[in-house]
């Protein structure tokens, strides 16, 4: 082991010069066993010399030595070859309405038949699943569930959905692919939940797949990406407006956090992007900070801020702002030309839905979304 972990510093150390970002590996147990059920050779990945392998499904593009495995802690490195340990292998199962995801234009009142897997790319500070997104599907209790079982779930439960959520769906790749590709087959529609850390070939291989995606972009600094989640911003974006470009419903997250991203100056610039390289009618939600993980020293984001926030959004040219994690705030969708109330909720709860033909039963305008 110690001449292996010596390869994997002389061949870091090389490429670092090369401006390639490897992550520290975390080494496996020399006692860990895997299910060869829940194993698949990743899709995006290249060999290198010495039995090493670099992973290119995420912007870490880790290069892992034998014997070791990835940042997300979900690809490995067996044998020269790179494997998920995130195959059919779901450590999370409910039945969610569509809008807890959240999607707000995404077939309304809808069940989402809702999975994870241990792991994630990314750090962040405030995660709030982050017992199952900190950790490895090794660690975590799993049950086994290929990917035609959760097409059968979906259907057995009246779901129109599945959704791919909870923790990082980047992470476990090819377990998601798969099901979409299944659930395509089955009439059954897809949804992404992710923090769009992804390089352009998964991404757009997947967006042949997905219907929706609620995407989160949680600020427009680098640095902030890096302290606050553990990556870099541009490849977020260029996800962002790949998942657009190819087809895929998106709506799009912004944490606001205290110290971090709360400033109106930052909401504006956040919202200005989205509506440039989104449209002005991509729906946009702003969620309340509430205190989790390793941010329970920061005080939850003031109800008073984010409605400014909100206001603040809507000017720059966003026709549907919405303010997430508050109690009571209901986020109806209005019509962008006549104002009338088109869906209305009760928390995740769907109360009425006049969308018609995706118009709006009042003055006929279009409204953007997925309605069936």
């Amino acid at each position: 082991m110690a001449s292996t972990r010596r390869t994997f510093l002389k061949a870091a150390a090389a490429a670092a010069g090369q401006g390639i970002l490897f992550p520290l590996s975390r080494a496996l147990s020399q006692e860990l066993t895997f299910d060869s059920r829940t194993m698949k050779e990743a899709y995006f990945y290249k060999t290198l010399g010495g039995g090493s392998v670099q992973c290119l499904t995420c912007p870490h593009t880790c290069l892992i030595t034998p014997d070791y495995r990835g940042k997300c802690g979900t690809k490995v490195n067996l044998g020269g070859k790179l494997y998920s340990i995130s195959y059919a292998n779901p450590c999370s199962l409910n039945v969610d309405p569509v809008e807890k995801k959240p999607m707000h234009h995404f077939l309304p009142g809808s069940k989402a038949f809702s999975l994870a897997v241990a792991g994630c790319n990314f750090t962040c500070l405030n995660c709030q699943n982050w017992e199952i997104s900190q950790t490895t599907p090794d660690k975590t209790r799993n049950y086994y569930k290929p990917p035609e079982t959760i097409v059968a779930h979906a259907k057995q439960y009246g779901c129109k959905s599945i959704a791919y959520t909870y923790t990082e769906a980047t992470t476990y790749y090819e377990y998601m692919l798969d099901t979409a590709k299944a659930a395509r087959e089955q009439g059954v529609k897809n949804i992404l939940v992710s923090n769009a850390y992804i390089r352009p070939e998964p991404a757009r291989r997947l967006s042949k797949y997905i219907d929706g995606a609620a995407l989160n972009l949680k600020s427009l600094s680098d640095k902030i990406y890096m302290e606050l989640n553990g990556g870099h911003l541009a490849p977020v974006q260029e996800a962002i407006k790949i998942y657009k470009d190819n087809g895929v419903w998106v709506e799009v997250i912004h944490l606001v956090v205290p110290t971090y991203t709360d400033n109106l100056d930052v909401i504006r610039r956040v919202a200005g992007w989205v509506a440039e390289n989104l449209g002005p009618e991509a729906p946009f939600q702003l969620s309340r900070f509430h205190p989790n993980y390793r941010l329970v020293h920061l005080a939850a984001t003031p109800v008073a801020f984010m409605k400014q926030a909100g206001e603040a959004a809507e000017k720059e040219g966003l026709k549907h702002v919405y303010l997430g994690n508050i109690p009571g705030v209901n986020n109806p969708v209005q019509c962008p030309s006549c104002r009338k109330t088109v869906v209305k909720r009760r928390g995740y709860y769907l109360e009425y839905d006049g969308v018609e033909n995706g118009c709006c039963p009042f003055c006929g305008a279009p409204i953007q979304g997925v309605w069936d």
